[in-house]
């Protein structure tokens, strides 16, 4: 370039991007993002609706279950709802279906882990065939094992999980698990366990049969009318759903074994803990014929009773038996109460087990 040459100046960008490159207006960006969520609304209301039956009676569920309502019976007459269901189906997502035993699994003697089959029921839950009797059985063999059901909530699979393996490495026990998260007897509308029972029952023919649940139980009974936690009202009726579940727990002759609740570290949730634990206790010894409460109260915690996320096990060590939540054990914690149950049944229940 020669030196006196006048500098060159950049030319003005004429790409195609920057000439066909369009913004829209805001305006028009927020009524299409509206009308995006009001078609994710409609197909999804009957869902919403659902997961605002279920949830904690209050003030929160109430609103929901009015703004919904009317968004859901649109959905359901124009059969949009269709669309989420079958889409669910082909991509294999069941939902929460209340009373779904697809979780149940069976190991033992002859068995490797597998889905236990269901039997179907006829109006209200109730098995259909004729009942079963289950015989006394205190010395299984791998040829006829002792049959035993492990059923609760999160805690009964933190549980349930070192129980079934446990039970199955004597070789003479064959061990079924049903336990479901967030799961209790205070909300048959999200999940039916009488009925959900009745199935195990049928399917596992247990002689034995074990139970932990309860951390999910301490909220209102939906109604109408809605009766209020600690009330005298739901001391009633909850007492009447545990016995009745204890009840149709050892319906079939099965001996019943009832787990209690730990100590928790959050104080209330605790309280509400111990409350429960009394209820079950109390129904415990009530019941006819009676079955048999295991407290977990010191074992998972101090002797005074208090929230310890470390304990000393019986060979002198120190494990860790609870999660950072406060809430749930860890596998050692699991581990305390499977030998915990396992002692029962070789001790005061006489079942003699490698």
């Amino acid at each position: 370039m020669p030196e006196n040459a006048p500098p060159q100046t950049a030319e003005p960008e004429t790409s195609a991007d920057a000439t066909t490159r369009v913004r829209a207006p805001w305006t028009r960006v927020l009524w299409t993002c509206v009308a995006a969520f009001a078609l994710w609304l409609l197909l999804f209301a009957p869902t919403l609706q659902h997961n605002a039956q279920v949830s904690p009676v209050g003030t929160r569920r109430t609103v929901a279950l009015d703004l919904l309502g009317p968004i859901a019976a649109t959905s359901r007459a124009l059969q949009l709802s269709r669309i989420v269901s079958e889409t669910d189906a082909l991509t294999g997502r069941t939902g929460n279906v209340p009373g779904n035993g697809a979780a149940v699994t069976v190991i033992g003697p002859g068995h490797r882990r597998a889905t236990l089959p269901r039997r179907p029921t006829g109006k209200g839950g109730h098995t259909t065939g004729p009942p079963t009797t289950v015989p006394d059985i205190t010395h299984p063999t791998a040829a006829d094992p002792l049959r035993v059901l492990i059923v609760g909530d999160s805690l009964g699979i933190d549980m349930g999980g070192p129980l079934q393996n446990d039970l199955a490495n004597t070789g003479v026990v064959t061990a079924t698990l049903d336990a479901r998260e967030s799961t209790g007897l205070t909300r048959p509308d999200y999940f039916n366990w009488p009925v959900e029972l009745q199935g195990d029952l049928a399917s596992a023919r247990p002689q034995v049969v074990v139970i932990m649940m309860g951390a999910n139980d301490p909220q209102d009974f939906p109604g109408p009318p809605d009766i209020p936690f600690t009330s005298p009202a739901w001391n009633v009726m909850y007492a009447q759903r545990v016995a009745a579940f204890m009840q149709l727990a050892g319906s079939g002759g099965a001996t019943v074994i009832w787990v209690g609740m730990p100590p928790m570290q959050n104080p209330q949730l605790s309280a509400e803990m111990s409350d429960v634990d009394a209820v079950d206790q109390q129904q415990a010894a009530l019941v006819h014929p009676p079955v048999n409460f295991l407290s977990s109260w010191t074992l998972l915690g101090t002797a005074q009773g208090a929230y310890a996320p470390f304990i000393t096990n019986s060979a002198g060590e120190v494990v860790n038996v609870r999660t950072p939540d406060g809430i749930h054990l860890t596998p050692a914690g699991g581990e305390v109460l499977s030998q915990l149950v396992l002692n029962f049944l070789r001790g005061p229940l006489h079942f003699v087990l490698p």
